[in-house]
Formats: C-alpha cells, sequence, structure tokens
C-alpha cells in the first residue's frame, strides 16, 4: 500500500482535485497500484468545508465526483502515515519541508515533478480566477496524476 498526501493551502481547490483525479485514474487505469489517497492545507481557512463548487464543476465535467471531500488542515502525523507528500506548488512545499519532521522530510515532494514534461513545478491557484483556471488545474493534475501512476507502477 503507498499511501500520498495532496497540499495546498486551503484544501479546497487544487488538493483535493488531485485526491480525486488520483483516485478516479487509479481506478481506471492501475487498479493494480494499491494506494490510499488524501488531501490537506497547510492553512485552516475552509477545515470542514467542501471544495470549491467550481472545482466540483469543472471535475464533474470529466466525470470524477469530488462533493464529497471535505477541506481539514495538514497534521504532524501526515508525515509519520504518508508515503509521500505532494505540494501543489512551491510555497506550500516550502512549508511543508519547515514542518515536517527531519526524519520524514523526503517523503515532501512537488507534485508536478511527476510531470517534467510540462516545464512547470506550480500548479496555480485558481480560487481568485474565473472558470479557465479550474480547467486548466484539472489539465495539469491530469499530466501529474499519469506521471505518478507510472512511476508507482515502476517501482
Amino acid at each position: 500500500m503507498t499511501r500520498i498526501l495532496f497540499v495546498c493551502l486551503g484544501n479546497i481547490c487544487r488538493s483535493p482535485t488531485a485526491e480525486a483525479v488520483v483516485r478516479e485514474l487509479a481506478r481506471r487505469e492501475a487498479a493494480a497500484l494499491a494506494l490510499e489517497v488524501d488531501s490537506a492545507g497547510t492553512h485552516a481557512y475552509h477545515a470542514g468545508s467542501p471544495p470549491d463548487e467550481r472545482s466540483i464543476a469543472a471535475a464533474q465535467r470529466r466525470g470524477i465526483d469530488m462533493s464529497t471531500l471535505r477541506a481539514r488542515v495538514v497534521e504532524a502525523a501526515d508525515f509519520e502515515r504518508f508515503d509521500l507528500v505532494l505540494a501543489m506548488d512551491t510555497a506550500v512545499y516550502e512549508r511543508l519541508r519547515r514542518i515536517a519532521p527531519r526524519r520524514h522530510a523526503e517523503r515532501v515532494r512537488l507534485f508536478l515533478d511527476y510531470a517534467p514534461q510540462l516545464e512547470r513545478q506550480d500548479v496555480p491557484d485558481p480560487y481568485y480566477g474565473g472558470a479557465t483556471g479550474f480547467e486548466e488545474v484539472l489539465d495539469l493534475v491530469e499530466e501529474g496524476a499519469r506521471g505518478l501512476l507510472a512511476a508507482l507502477a515502476r517501482r
């Protein structure tokens, strides 16, 4: 079993999208992989809230349901529990590296490192933008998810 935690700022846009996309793509395309996926935020702005309505709608258009997810804050125990703690952008990565116990710091990585063909590190935060930002997030997350699943399959 590989346990993966996706982390963004508030856990209502990017990281729940990554959680839902990876879960669905693994079900469709990599059923042999034993995965547990979850998501969290570095800040408690939206703890207990569902994903942003625009994230839910964009994912739904691609056949992915994320409506049951709820935002939570990353906890110290997450660094012990999860094999990979994947940050959605460099600012979140730096924050996670600061709070991770030293013995688990190597578990913290950038999500888009699994999609080097994109030649970028950050999944942009769509929260203050329009609907196209949520589609862009899905496009980037799907690329990262496929790269992540391929890397896990090779292990």
